[in-house]
């Protein structure tokens, strides 16, 4: 079957695990480009962080980031939205101050975080993670509960870091009682993300393919983290990465190199070197 979309995640599948992008993996990616394959990045970082990664792959493409709830090529140009509201955020603050975590309520532009230490380095992980912080500044106050009360802020997405998987779920169990309109998305060692409802990868997938007339079944995605195994079961070929977690290789149709290894880089060259543009498949129909 000939793919027509190639979805990428960032952070541990074409990133190196120091946040390099390999010489090889560029290469790949305008390799695959080159035959007429839509490409997009799919993420839970930020869009301004994601837009840097596609500028250094020479990718213009419409990108799937905050886990679905920002669909675009830029801030100014944005296919897709989806916000918790003013009112809706100030409460699940109010909420997860009861408990000991670290928060932070990610604006397209910047992030804004509780000064509360959960555990060594936590912080300094949560910012690095996040791109660079001139492109995406991070500011950290005493209390976000205050702050909103004289600025309400609407966010794409909450990331809250717990000591434990155990405090976590405990929070998240309260969380799901007191709003209906929210998902969360859970992560290994205590992180959880806070989206609205009906906002993950694989739905961003759908609406991205919906716009560009793509279906789920002529897309591959390429990922390596636990929020990406709805989006790698649905595509048409689902590559999981070789430093990914058994859960995730689990569902995939393929498991690649890890991203250490160019993986990303190995599995493209494999895969689609045999895909024809669809130009000269038509031009081979025509001569029928």
């Amino acid at each position: 079957m000939a793919y027509k979309l190639l979805a990428l995640n960032i952070d541990g599948t074409i990133l190196k695990n120091n946040g390099r992008l390999q010489r090889e993996t560029k290469e790949a990616v305008e390799y695959v480009k080159k035959k007429g394959v839509y490409i997009t990045l799919l993420t839970s970082r930020n869009l301004l962080a994601a837009r840097k990664v596609a500028r250094a792959l020479k990718l213009e493409s419409e990108l799937i980031t905050f886990q679905g709830a920002i669909i675009g090529k830029s801030l100014n140009e944005k296919l897709f939205e989806e916000l918790i509201p003013e009112e809706r955020t100030f409460n699940i603050v109010q909420v997860l101050e009861n408990f000991n975590c670290n928060i932070r309520l990610m604006h397209e532009r910047y992030s804004l975080g509780n000064r509360k230490k959960v555990k060594k380095n936590l912080v300094v992980k949560t910012v690095l993670s996040s791109g660079d912080p001139f492109f995406y500044p991070t500011q950290f106050v005493d209390s976000l509960g205050d702050v909103l009360m004289d600025e309400p802020l609407a966010v794409p997405k909450i990331d809250v870091y717990f000591a434990s998987d155990a405090e976590r779920d405990e929070a998240a169990a309260v969380l799901a009682k007191a709003f209906s309109t929210i998902d969360m998305i859970m992560h290994p060692n205590g992180k959880m993300e806070i989206v609205p409802q009906g906002v993950s990868k694989l739905a961003g997938l759908r609406r991205l393919g919906h716009y560009l007339g793509i279906s789920l079944k002529e897309m591959v995605v390429i990922g390596d983290g636990i929020d990406d195994i709805p989006a790698i079961e649905a595509a048409g070929l689902g590559v999981a990465m070789g430093n990914a977690p058994a859960e995730v290789k689990k569902v995939a149709d393929w498991v690649t190199r890890s991203n250490e290894q160019l993986g990303v880089a190995y599995m493209i060259k494999e895969h689609f070197r045999k895909q024809q543009r669809p130009e000269f498949l038509r031009k081979l129909k025509m001569k029928r």
